[in-house]
């Protein structure tokens, strides 16, 4: 067996320069070999056509109706005696470290709301839903989520990307580059805001992160036109237009293949083809002249309470029904962060939103889409069951604070359970302490019902797999799925 022998020129300058010269060559190489032939979790292609997912899916898209403020869960799904028997209570010295505005907090504030067990289930429903009180038999309702971070900003990134810092990829960022979309016309992850402003966090919130710009959410218009200068100022022969496209398509391989390591040139060409296709899709989907009367109705339409978070309802539909991955509805500001008034504010916040979203719920189970669409609603914290006091301390004006330890959410479809209660709270609210859910429990069971397992949905950035759920290792809510 022969044995390496050091030789003179290896101490020489020149013998030095040489041996590290060769060993970088051969470290590139191994890196191209490596990434080529022998790595452990080969990249996925950097597009939009359809994948297979790694499981066996129960989802194939899903509709995100995330409630921007923090819906108060003792005023909605999770009744207690306790905080109505203990009713004025000095409760501060118990939770001080857990308010955020401690100068304004009071006692222990009784719901204003009456609950009563709706359905065959017995799910408990406040009067504050009345519509969305008739569905309950379609849904599981979690009362036992929990965050980290009582602060907006923070718990909206946290909800939407599984970490509290701005920069990293969303949910719907996650699932467009986990599963493409199942229409090319169209983009995969659509989102439809509010006409009358941004959330909190702006456009942050549905960002494609450090993932290709290909994969961040698509602002749709509820009214008007779908996309800003979609279409053409003039019309001209289809012939034409085909020709155009063509020789741009050309064109633009030529630039893009001279330019290989720019991804956002790839994205920023492959979103200029879509805008071209979606020329007639987008408004094709839009266009809610082609639904009955009745079904306007039915989302609330037809009323200004609840006409235009039922448009955006409806539209969710119909994208979801011609293939759209994910579909995520914002409301404006912050419509459940209800620090005054809780009585008259929350009630507001449900007019708005719970005769469309029991709409979309029975319409997507009439056309035999409930089943393969899964449905999420929720915001990013909870309140507290002590109250909020204004400035004149008119307990009458009352309101609850920030809750990062009690979050109540449901789903539906998808092959969620339906008529069930995951987990439980206090006495009095505070807390998840039964069943507990983390939002990194929560984004592995969503990616789950869509086929897709949270440590293989990973992306290689600076030497290190990236995942939803980061460095967690998270549980996959088992009890929730059918």
């Amino acid at each position: 067996m022969s044995t390496f022998q050091f030789t003179p020129d290896v101490w020489t300058r020149r013998g030095l320069f040489r041996s590290v010269g060769s060993a970088l060559y051969g470290a590139a190489l191994t890196q191209l070999l490596g990434n080529d032939l022998y790595a452990a979790s080969p990249q996925r292609p950097f597009d939009l056509q359809p994948r297979c997912p790694d499981l066996e899916p129960s989802a194939k898209g899903v509709i995100h109706l995330f409630m921007n403020g923090g819906p108060s869960q003792m005023d909605l799904f999770d009744p207690k005696e306790e905080l109505t028997r203990r009713h004025g209570e000095d409760y501060f010295g118990q939770i001080a470290g857990e308010v955020e505005f401690p100068e304004a907090a009071g006692a222990l504030m009784k719901s204003p709301f009456r609950f009563a067990q709706r359905g065959e289930s017995g799910l408990w429903v406040s009067d504050a839903m009345p519509h969305f009180a008739t569905q309950v038999d379609h849904v599981t309702i979690i009362r036992s989520m929990f965050t980290t971070n009582l602060t907006h900003e923070p718990a909206l990134y946290k909800m939407h990307s599984g970490s509290e810092f701005i920069g990293r990829p969303s949910l719907g960022a996650w699932v467009s580059y986990g599963l493409g979309t199942e229409n090319q016309n169209l983009p995969a992850y659509v989102v439809l805001d509010d006409p009358q402003g941004l959330p909190v966090n702006g456009i942050d919130n549905w960002t494609s992160g450090y993932l290709p710009p290909q994969y961040q959410g698509t602002r749709f218009r509820a009214t008007g036109a779908p996309v800003l200068d979609l279409k053409p100022d003039f019309d001209e022969p289809e012939s034409i237009t085909r020709l155009e496209r063509d020789l741009i398509a050309r064109l633009d391989r030529v630039h893009q293949g001279e330019r290989p390591a720019r991804p956002q040139l790839a994205a920023r060409l492959s979103s200029y083809e879509l805008a071209a296709r979606m020329q007639l899709a987008a408004t094709d989907a839009l266009d809610l002249s082609q639904e009955t009367q009745e079904t306007l109705k039915l989302y609330g339409i037809d009323q200004p309470a609840t006409e235009s978070y039922g448009r955006r309802c409806l539209i969710a539909r119909r994208l979801i029904e011609r293939g759209v991955r994910f579909v995520q509805l914002f409301i404006n500001s912050q419509i459940w962060d209800n620090h005054s008034n809780i009585g008259t504010a929350l009630l507001d916040a449900c007019n708005r939103t719970d005769k469309p979203v029991a709409g979309l719920l029975v319409d997507l189970r009439q056309r035999g889409l409930l089943d393969q669409t899964l449905v999420l609603w929720g915001g990013e914290m909870g309140r507290l069951p002590i109250s909020q006091l204004p400035g004149d301390k008119d307990p009458a004006k009352a309101g609850r604070d920030h809750n990062k330890n009690a979050i109540c959410t449901w789903m539906a479809g998808g092959g969620v359970k339906r008529g069930f209660l995951l987990g439980k709270t206090d006495d009095l609210g505070f807390a998840a302490v039964e069943d507990r859910v983390s939002v990194e429990d929560y984004h592995a069971t969503i990616l789950h019902l869509l086929g897709l397992h949270h440590d293989t949905l990973s992306i290689q950035r600076n030497g290190l797999d990236e995942r939803l759920t980061g460095v967690t290792h998270p549980r996959i809510v088992k009890e929730v799925i059918a």
